[in-house]
């Protein structure tokens, strides 16, 4: 009997070498938490928007190498921002929110980037305000500053297309939920215009925390912490409401029980942000069973730890947990809302894109002070 030659074991698949930490970090793991529905679990999202935004600045003539650019940041769009300088040639001042913690902190530094913490605060509004305040301030002091607005330039789309690009390779299907954290509204926006440009048919929910003007929270209080980098107490320009069909409203209690229990059900450590946006698209997929749902997971659990994570052990199942449904805001109440947001530009009265407020960040020149 002739002897079969052996097949030659098979080639692993090439491993891509880097030529910079950015292009390591942008892209996320996308983790398969139920039959329908993926996490995109990052480790600092705003990699994408801030590689985006510095690359298309440069390519304009809008920066050039050596400048130094400027802007607030509550964390992870700090990194993102000092990693994207420090990739390009450029230098980094961060106005840094009293949430920057050391960790966070030493890594900027070491970037190169130059940092000021506002001083501590429990109040989100006086947190943001400050920093916005500061930012201005530097633009008289300093007229050679750039400041890159993350909150109102459109620019910061632009890095997003390649995340929607990624999706629509690992998610070949025609209709699909995203779910994840409005904040600036760059990376909702970012990803599903072009998602829907390509033909997807894609229903965006988007959460908020209690205490946020961007969805018409701003009466209520935590009275145990803001979530930073899910809401705002000052209007964010980047934000388009008409996107939105669904909006969460979770307190910090609700965001840190679906955390923990995205860690102890799947063993992914990740944000409050992530944890809000487990919570509500599990709710959301038991209420639309055979829909295609993807969470978007921003950035890791780490400085989370001892506020949030620690308290693991008095926290709700958040499987028993529901939310109040309601159809007008007039009835939005704690500790977890949901309201059909249904693409609306606007809640009631003049809205960050309603014609009180003025042209939207694409109507301005993009990057002006």
């Amino acid at each position: 009997m002739t002897a079969v030659p052996a097949r030659p074991p098979a080639r692993p698949a090439p491993v891509p070498v880097h030529p910079h930490v950015t292009d390591a970090v942008k892209a996320p793991d996308l983790i398969r938490l139920g039959p329908h529905t993926v996490l995109a679990r990052f480790e600092t999202l705003k990699v994408y928007a801030a590689l985006g935004a510095v690359r298309t600045l440069l390519e304009r003539g809008t920066l050039t190498p050596g400048q130094t650019v400027v802007d607030s940041s509550s964390g992870i769009y700090a990194l993102a921002l000092a990693m994207a300088c420090h990739r390009y040639g450029l230098r980094c001042h961060i106005v840094a929110s009293t949430t920057v913690d050391t960790t966070l902190r030493l890594q900027l530094e070491i970037l190169g980037a130059t940092v000021e913490q506002m001083p501590p605060s429990d109040d989100l509004r006086l947190d943001q305000e400050r920093r916005v305040r500061r930012v201005r301030d530097l633009l008289r002091r300093r007229p050679g500053l750039y400041w890159m607005r993350q909150y109102h330039d459109a620019v910061h789309y632009a890095g997003y297309r390649e995340f929607a690009d990624l999706v629509a390779a690992a998610l070949p299907v025609t209709e699909l939920t995203v779910v994840g954290a409005v904040g600036t509204g760059a990376s909702t926006a970012g990803l599903v215009l072009p998602l829907r440009q390509r033909g997807v048919a894609v229903r965006l929910v988007g959460l908020q925390p209690f205490g946020s003007v961007t969805f018409g929270s701003d009466r209520f209080q935590d009275p145990e912490a803001i979530i930073a980098g899910i809401g705002s107490a000052i209007p964010f320009g980047n934000v388009r409401h008409e996107l939105y069909d669904t909006v969460h409203w979770t307190d910090f209690r609700h965001a840190t029980a679906g955390a923990v229990g995205l860690l102890r059900d799947h063993a992914v450590f990740a944000g409050l942000s992530t944890g809000a946006a487990y919570l509500a698209a599990t709710w959301e997929a038991a209420r639309h069973p055979g829909q295609s749902f993807l969470v978007i997971g921003p950035d890791t659990g780490h400085r989370y730890t001892e506020r949030a994570f620690a308290r693991h052990r008095e926290l709700p199942d958040p499987r028993a947990l529901k939310p109040h449904q309601i159809t007008d805001l007039a009835d939005l109440a704690p500790p977890w809302s949901v309201m059909e947001w249904r693409r609306r530009r606007h809640g009631p009265g003049p809205g960050p894109h309603s014609p009180a407020a003025g042209p939207r960040p694409a109507d301005r020149q993009e990057g002006a002070v």
